[in-house]
C-alpha cells in the first residue's frame, strides 16, 4: 500500500534540522579544518538528497526510500570520520527516523531506527570513549525515542485524516448516487401516476361513452317509428354523460376513488350490470359468492374495473346476446370470470383497456387472461391473491 506523504509541518521540521546540521558544517569551515571542503561537499550532497523527499516517487516505491536512507547514513558516517568531534551531525539521524516511519512499513522503519541508534552509539564510543560515549548515547537515545514516537503519532494522524477524506469522498459519491436514484424514482412515480390516470379515464369515460354511443345509435333508428322510446334512450344517454363528467372530475382532481369506499363491491357491480343491461339490451348473469373476504380498496377497484372492461368489450366486439359474470373465492385467491356467447376474441378487442387491467392486477400480484371460452365466445379471467 502506498505510504502517505509527510505533511508540511514534517517538511518544515526536516528542513530546520538540516539547517542546524548545515550551521555546524559552516563552523567547521570557519575553523579552517583540513577537510572543510569535503565536509561542505558532503553537507551539500546530504541536502540535495533530502530534496528527494518532496518527490512522490520516493514515497510510492520502498526501494527508493531504502536507497535514500542508506546513502544519507553513509554521508553521516563519512562526516564523522572526517570530523570526529562534530557529533552534532548525529542529529540528522533524528529526521531520518521520522522519514523512515513515514515512508516505510513499521517493521522496516524500526529496523532502520535501531540501526541509527546502534551506529550513533558506536560513533560516540569511538570519539568519546566507552564511558563518555555511553553517557552521550543515553541522551541521543532519548532523542531517538522522542522523535520515533512523534513520527509514529504523526503518521497515525495522517492515516486517520486520509481515511476520513476517503470516507468523505465515498459519502459524497453515495450522496450523489442517492440524488440520482431519487430523481429516477420521482420520474417513475410521475410515469406511474400518468398511467394510473390514463387507466382511470379509459375505464370511466370509455365505458360510459361506449354505452352512450350505443344508445344514441339505437335512438337514431327509433326516432321515425318510436319517438317516445327514442326520447327515453336519449334521456338515459344524458344521465350517462353526466355520470361520465362526474367521474372525469374525480379522476383529474384525484379526490377519491370512482368506486365509493362505503359502497360494497357487490352492490356496485350489480348497479353496473343493471345499467349495462338497460343500455344495451344484453342479458348478464351475475354469480356472486355468499361469503366474500374483506378486500383492500385497490382489490375492489380492480375487480370493478375488470367487470367494466369485460362488459364494454363484449358489447363492442362480441356480437353477443348474453354474458356471464362470476366471482369465486377459494380462500387464497379471488377469480373473476367474464364470458359471452358471441363470436370469440377479436384482433382489436382489449387494447389499452386490457393492458391497463393487466397493470392493475400485476400491482396486486395477480394475473389476467383473455381468450376463447370452452363453451364458445370469449372469456376474461382475473385472478388476485387475497
Amino acid at each position: 500500500m502506498r505510504r502517505a506523504r509527510p505533511s508540511l509541518e514534517i517538511f518544515s521540521y526536516y528542513l530546520t534540522t538540516f539547517a542546524v546540521g548545515a550551521a555546524g558544517a559552516v563552523l567547521v569551515f570557519e575553523q579552517q579544518h583540513p577537510a572543510r571542503w569535503a565536509v561542505l561537499a558532503l553537507v551539500v550532497a546530504f541536502g540535495l538528497l533530502s530534496l528527494l523527499v518532496f518527490k512522490p516517487g520516493v514515497w510510492a516505491r520502498r526501494g527508493w526510500a531504502h536507497a535514500l536512507l542508506g546513502v544519507q547514513t553513509a554521508i553521516i558516517v563519512a562526516l564523522l570520520t572526517l570530523v570526529p568531534e562534530a557529533t552534532f551531525f548525529i542529529v540528522w539521524f533524528y529526521m531520518m527516523s521520522v522519514y523512515a516511519i513515514l515512508a516505510l512499513p513499521r517493521r522496516e522503519a524500526y529496523t532502520w531506527i535501531g540501526g541509527f541508534t546502534l551506529l550513533s552509539l558506536l560513533l560516540l564510543v569511538v570519539h568519546e570513549g566507552l564511558l563518555g560515549g555511553l553517557v552521550a548515547a543515553t541522551i541521543y537515545a532519548s532523542g531517538f525515542a522522542f522523535f520515533t514516537v512523534f513520527a509514529h503519532l504523526t503518521h497515525r494522524a495522517q492515516q486517520a485524516r486520509a481515511e476520513s477524506e476517503r470516507l468523505l469522498r465515498e459519502l459524497q459519491a453515495a450522496h450523489r448516487q442517492l440524488q440520482d436514484y431519487a430523481a429516477r424514482v420521482e420520474e417513475l412515480a410521475v410515469a406511474e401516476e400518468r398511467n394510473r390516470l390514463a387507466r382511470e379515464m379509459h375505464d370511466t369515460l370509455g365505458h360510459r361513452l361506449t354505452v352512450a354511443a350505443v344508445q344514441l345509435e339505437a335512438a337514431e333508428r327509433l326516432i321515425p317509428t318510436q319517438p317516445e322510446r327514442a326520447a327515453g334512450m336519449v334521456a338515459t344517454v344524458r344521465e350517462q354523460v353526466r355520470a361520465a363528467l362526474r367521474e372525469l372530475r374525480q379522476t383529474v382532481a384525484a379526490l377519491r376513488q370512482p368506486l365509493e369506499s362505503d359502497l360494497p363491491l357487490e352492490h356496485a357491480v350489480r348497479r353496473l350490470v343493471a345499467d349495462f343491461q338497460q343500455a344495451t339490451g344484453l342479458t348478464v348473469h351475475l354469480t356472486w359468492p355468499a361469503d366474500l373476504p374483506p378486500l383492500a380498496p385497490a382489490q375492489r377497484l380492480t375487480l370493478y374495473r375488470a367487470v367494466q372492461e369485460g362488459l364494454t368489450n363484449i358489447h363492442k366486439h362480441a356480437a353477443a346476446t348474453q354474458a356471464w359474470v362470476t366471482l369465486e373465492a377459494d380462500g387464497a385467491h379471488l377469480t373473476l370470470r367474464i364470458r359471452d356467447d358471441g363470436r370469440g376474441p377479436q384482433a382489436d378487442a382489449g387494447g389499452f383497456g386490457l393492458r391497463g387491467l393487466r397493470e392493475r392486477a400485476a400491482h396486486l400480484g395477480g394475473t389476467v387472461h383473455f381468450g376463447p371460452a370452452p363453451q364458445g365466445g370469449a372469456r376474461l379471467e382475473v385472478r388476485l391473491p387475497t
